[in-house]
């Protein structure tokens, strides 16, 4: 699933190739994916410009002239491309948005877990309401030690859950959290109020190192993650714990061990880890 870093990288690519584009006409091809994309023929968006492209956690919003946005989820297999109209479409794209350069927008989602949705902007440059209760950017400052100390008070869930919980932090999803864990040797079973404001101070500098590393590296492609032009991320070549279940510890040589964690997978190094 896209996290974070695919998220910002979707988006960088997206705000120079369709920023200041004129859309000229939209095709459906499937009457929807999480959410129905048939309301996109009936709201008049040919004429309409993109003026800029951002993220705000997983979410990427396409802003376009009339204080409208494009509001885009990619799910557990959502990819986006602007490529030549002449292309042919392939078996699970879904939209087409056709631009006034002869190029299309296009998503594909082979398990149409995806969004792609119109929403109404409060102001040019804001937030859709869609968005409302999202937590802190990790890489911003208010994203450092004493704010996720202050959160992790009386947090009874597993740390690893605590930092994924997008009310708290924003986009940091499985693949990342349990990188960042493992780089700040804290055991991901642990409860979240048991954490000093030490090792929140160790999560908070692991996260924001891990999260821009990933975003150099355009991603990780696990899955079924693409980037904008198709290429897939590196960031997966530099994985220290994700997916090494039952496999040496990189940095210890003991076996990677794995539990699950709200539902998801979550290796980690009993070792290494505290």
């Amino acid at each position: 699933m896209p996290e974070l870093p695919e998220a910002e990288t979707i988006g960088r690519a997206l705000k120079r190739v369709i920023v200041g584009r004129k859309i000229v006409e939209v095709r459906v091809f499937s009457p929807a994916m999480r959410e129905p994309l048939t309301p996109l023929l009936d709201a008049e968006l040919p004429g309409r410009r993109f003026v800029d492209v951002r993220r705000r956690a997983r979410y990427v919003i396409a802003e376009l002239d009339d204080g409208r946005a494009l509001l885009m989820h990619f799910g557990m297999s959502g990819v986006v491309r602007v490529e030549p109209l002449e292309v042919p479409k392939r078996k699970h794209e879904h939209l087409f948005l056709v631009l006034d350069d002869g190029r299309a927008f296009r998503f594909e989602c082979t398990r149409r877990f995806s969004v792609c949705k119109l929403c109404r902007l409060p102001e040019p440059g804001g937030w859709p309401r869609e968005l409302d209760g999202i937590g802190v950017e990790p890489l911003t400052e208010e994203f450092d030690e004493e704010y996720l100390f202050r959160l992790s008070r009386n947090r009874r869930g597993a740390v690893k859950c605590f930092l994924m919980d997008n009310a708290v932090v924003a986009g940091i999803g499985n693949i990342y959290a349990a990188e960042t864990l493992f780089a700040a040797g804290v055991d991901p079973r642990r409860q979240a109020d048991s954490l000093t404001r030490s090792e929140c101070g160790r999560i908070v500098r692991e996260a924001k190192r891990i999260l821009a590393r990933a975003i150099e590296l355009g991603g990780s492609s696990i899955s079924d993650f693409l980037n904008v032009d198709g290429s897939e991320g590196k960031f997966a070549q530099e994985l220290q714990i994700y997916g090494r279940n039952g496999q040496p510890c990189l940095t210890c040589g003991r076996t990677v061990e794995c539990v699950r964690l709200g539902g998801r997978s979550s290796c980690y190094c009993p070792h290494c880890q505290k």
